[in-house]
């Protein structure tokens, strides 16, 4: 990674939400990614303590200046999840020192809204292969439709943010609302062109490591053999 480039890995229930009983069973990632430079950055799929993660960043001398959202479920970006009310970009968007348009797939807005109880001026629609620019820092999208309709990766400097499409070990389910196994051998065909050197960042800790360069992936995921 470039010195420029920030970007931190957090495991909600354990670096953040810490008290929070669901955050800590569901074990997923939270993604910040920025430039030092100018100080903006951007969080993957925010969910349960999004106040802690806005003075995290505060901490570590960034703002947050948006949101990039995986896939519309709620511990991804909130909602409601089986009666349990999670956190996430609708109370990060009701923030009144935070200014953080969500960037969402096209095909996935309305799945958002839906779940999460945000509006149409909270979102940023993007097609696959937009970018995103954090000051110099570009984040390309990559649309995986499977888990969910509009599920999309992000690329930048040689890392693979990819939420719930791929994991180190399996993929994302595709008997869930919106979901489509067809479309997610087809997404996983794609990133299996993805350079070996790039590493990937799962949307839950589902493994013993954390992330694993994509060669490994490749190599010991049953879901490429």
């Amino acid at each position: 990674m470039t010195e420029r480039l920030y970007f931190r890995q957090l495991l909600a229930g354990r670096d953040f939400a810490a008290a929070d009983p669901i955050a800590r069973q569901m074990v997923n990632f939270v993604y910040v990614i920025g430039d030092r430079e100018t100080g903006e950055a951007v969080a993957v799929d925010p969910a349960y303590g999004v106040r802690e993660l806005v003075d995290l960043l505060g901490a570590d001398g960034m703002r947050l200046t948006g949101v990039l959202a995986t896939h519309w479920h709620p511990d991804h970006v909130g909602g409601d999840l089986m009666g349990y009310g999670i956190e996430g970009i609708r109370e990060l968007t009701g923030m009144g020192d935070v200014a953080a348009p969500v960037h969402v797939h096209r095909d996935e807005a309305e799945w958002v809204k839906r779940s999460t109880g945000v509006s149409d001026s909270d979102l940023v629609l993007h097609e696959s292969g937009d970018t995103v620019s954090v000051g110099a820092i570009e984040i390309t999208m990559m649309h995986t439709p499977g888990h969910t309709p509009g599920s999309q990766c992000f690329l930048v400097d040689g890392c693979l943010v990819a939420g719930d499409t791929l994991f180190l070990e399996g993929c994302g389910r595709t008997d869930l609302p919106g979901s489509d196994p067809v479309k997610m051998f087809e997404s996983l065909r794609r990133l299996a062109q993805v350079p070996d050197t790039t590493i990937l960042f799962p949307g839950h800790r589902y493994s013993i490591a954390s992330s694993a360069t994509m060669d490994v992936v490749k190599e010991t995921n049953f879901v490429f053999q």
